[in-house]
């Protein structure tokens, strides 16, 4: 089951949206368009790190090693490694949760966002940040492997998942309905499509408000079914 075909096609999925992201238009056109820069955030974010988790690839990845280097990772992540030790406490839920928010607070400010967008190496460092802090938070909401943790029960997940909601959509809403452009950058840049500087901000407001939020919904809604599912359960092993 871990290597089963629908695992192959969603991270192979994974890979060609970060392709997409990265290695198209849309990489180019997010330097001159706030909208296109918040959709390649979304793509990264929201469609490639759970389509990659979901393919569950690290069992794959463990076996494909030569030997010796498998034997090495075992010796790192068994029970009693202090490097696993030390790796489960920086990455349980609480510490993932920050990490997640601070980094979306904080390249939204001004003056970071402008810095990534005027400085290719802080930029890569931020589509960086980004991705490892959603795909940390991601790992737990999934409960794939490597599990460090006790696993989430599904209505941890739930809440969990829906915790980080308000954070994405306060931004969005505060980047939708501002009266003055907020990132000083794309004043400087040619403007396309015909877009003002406010109506590029307020279209990138709406897409991280709206879409940015959904996803989320969406997997607070496979929790939510889990839930029900595993209840109807129980009241059926209670009939019988």
């Amino acid at each position: 089951p871990l290597a089963a075909g629908w695992r192959l096609a969603t991270y192979w999925a994974g890979l060609a949206t970060i392709a997409v992201a990265l290695m198209s238009p849309v990489d180019n056109l997010s330097s001159q368009l706030f909208f296109m820069h918040m959709i390649q955030h979304l793509l990264l974010t929201m469609v490639a790190v759970p389509l990659l988790l979901i393919g569950n690839p690290f069992p794959v990845l463990v076996w494909g090693l030569p030997k010796r280097t498998r034997r090495g990772v075992s010796g790192l992540l068994n029970e009693r490694s202090t490097f696993r030790k030390v790796l489960a406490k920086v990455t349980s839920p609480g510490i993932v949760w920050l990490l997640y928010v601070s980094a979306l607070i904080g390249w939204h400010d001004p003056k970071m966002y402008d810095l990534a967008l005027r400085n290719p190496f802080v930029h890569d460092i931020e589509h960086l940040s980004f991705f490892v802090t959603t795909m940390l938070l991601w790992w737990h909401v999934l409960g794939v492997a490597p599990r460090f943790h006790r696993t989430m029960s599904v209505g941890q997940r739930l809440i969990y998942t829906i915790s980080v909601v308000p954070v994405s959509v306060i931004i969005g809403v505060a980047i939708a309905f501002a009266q003055n452009p907020i990132y000083t950058y794309y004043l400087d840049v040619p403007r396309l499509m015909g877009l003002s500087v406010l109506e590029d901000q307020m279209i990138s407001g709406i897409l991280m408000w709206i879409p940015g939020s959904e996803m989320f919904f969406w997997a607070a809604l496979i929790v939510l079914t889990q839930i029900v599912k595993e209840d109807e359960k129980k009241k059926a092993e209670s009939r019988s």
